[in-house]
């Protein structure tokens, strides 16, 4: 029996000044570990990248008929990662007032409760992933609500668009209104239930996620541990040290436990494909923690700003003699931006407030390849290299008038870079591939919703 013809692999090029890394900026010289090829060629097919280089040492490599699409005076990027953002605070991102717990009581509770409402999940769920394209992202880490229906939209919506993102049922069984708390057991099932569903079909994955200690109990914490034991390659998402205040409770709900991160080691909860998000009002033991066992921590300069919560001290945090993984937040809603170049804006503020220069290669690495690795999916998202997968977004420096007028006066790609990273936001994002089908085009006509 003759079995049926396959597909013809789907090919398509990129040409243009393309940017990517070599090694870590915070571990080597930056300016050494920053790769910019001033007129490259990227080759795709079925979603993958399989050459990149100058364009004149691969113009003979292009597989005939393929289209090229050439972006000139832009640059192209692997896409960016977002380490920490809650897709249902999307309709209450910038509500007024409030520092971190006021804040959940007042907007954030309210906001969620809506998602018990399936429909009402996937019109949000279909808003801010059409969002974080025309922001350049093309992965992130997601919290969903309490409801599994909430989980269910948003894979469902991102398995359409072939996106990779990682996302989880919130865990939430005390301090919270009534409809947003599950059980133990109950919160539990649900998340297994999803788990087996949805992790590792197509690129959607998995993280296991209590919202933060004050939250759950000690019962659920625990069955949050075990639940990452049930499957391999979950992930583990969660707020850590964001406001004093919060960090005083924690004290007094948990009194045996040394630490805010004791609480989650003790749970099992603290170790690769760890996420957790904030982390400004730690200690030394803590980075060394974080760095032995592997975690990430996710730095949301937006967010600690409006809420009033905090510096975090990126510098400390991925000190070589023991660095720890670190990535970029928007953390939508406190966040006020879904835009990585906005988020790196505050990033460099923060810094600069304390007494460290934020280089702009190590701002794009944060964005870029340091959130694949936080996440463990460098080998996969977060260079432009061979065999990676091709998410990838093209950056225009010369967006905005005032862009343009700036741009003039650069002389290297550092510098260029930092023009986008102050006065970039999504106008600066002339397109974004998601494993090499172009998702968002600027340019384009918009799209009805």
């Amino acid at each position: 029996m003759t079995s049926p013809p396959s597909a013809p692999p789907r090919r398509r090029a990129l040409r243009g000044p393309a940017v990517t890394f070599r090694a870590d900026p915070f571990l080597d010289d930056p300016s050494r570990a920053l790769v910019h090829e001033p007129d490259a060629l990227i080759l795709v097919e079925d979603g993958h990248i399989t050459r990149f280089g100058a364009f004149d040492a691969l113009r003979d490599a292009i597989p005939e008929g393929t289209p090229v699409t050439s972006y000139p005076d832009c640059i192209l990027s692997a896409g960016f990662v977002d380490t920490h953002v809650h897709y249902p605070q999307l309709p209450m991102i910038a509500a007024y007032g409030e520092q971190l717990l006021e804040w959940l009581e007042r907007y954030t509770f309210p906001t969620e409760a809506r998602f018990a409402d399936p429909v009402h999940a996937g019109q949000v769920a279909r808003r801010f992933l059409r969002e974080l394209l025309r922001a350049g992202t093309t992965s992130a880490a997601v919290y969903c609500t309490v409801h599994p229906q909430s989980v269910e939209a948003f894979f469902a919506e991102s398995a359409r668009l072939n996106t990779r993102m990682v996302a989880g049922k919130v865990l939430m069984d005390r301090n919270a209104p009534d409809g947003l708390r599950d059980t133990p057991q109950g919160g539990y099932d649900e998340s297994l239930a999803l788990i087996d569903r949805w992790h590792g079909r197509g690129r959607q994955l998995y993280a296991v996620t209590p919202r933060f200690a004050a939250t759950s109990t000690e019962e659920q914490l625990d069955l949050a541990g075990s639940l990452l034991r049930q499957r391999d390659g979950l992930f583990m998402q969660t707020h850590l040290s964001e406001n004093q205040a919060e960090v005083d409770w924690i004290r007094q709900l948990f009194p045996r436990r040394r630490s805010y991160l004791d609480v989650y080691a003790h749970a099992g909860l603290v170790g690769p494909r760890s996420v957790l998000g904030h982390g400004i009002h730690v200690d030394e033991e803590n980075f060394c923690t974080c760095h032995a066992a592997g975690c990430a921590l996710a730095h949301c300069p937006t967010s600690n700003l409006f809420l009033g919560s905090g510096a975090f001290r990126l510098f400390d945090a991925v000190d070589p003699r023991r660095p720890v993984r670190v990535g970029l937040g928007t953390d939508i809603g406190a966040g006020t931006s879904l835009s990585q170049l906005q988020t790196l804006n505050e990033a460099y503020k923060v810094a600069q407030s304390t007494g460290r220069r934020l280089h702009p290669a190590q701002a794009f690495w944060l964005a870029t390849a340091g959130g694949a690795r936080s996440l463990y999916l460098d080998d996969r998202i977060g260079t432009i290299a061979p065999g990676m997968e091709a998410d990838l977004c093209v950056l225009d420096p010369r967006a905005t008038p005032l862009m343009a007028q700036r741009a003039e006066r650069c002389e290297t790609i550092e510098d260029l870079l930092f023009v986008l990273m102050m006065l970039g936001d999504d106008r600066s994002v002339r397109a974004t591939y998601v494993a090499g089908e172009l998702l968002h085009d600027r340019d384009a006509a918009p799209q009805a919703a």
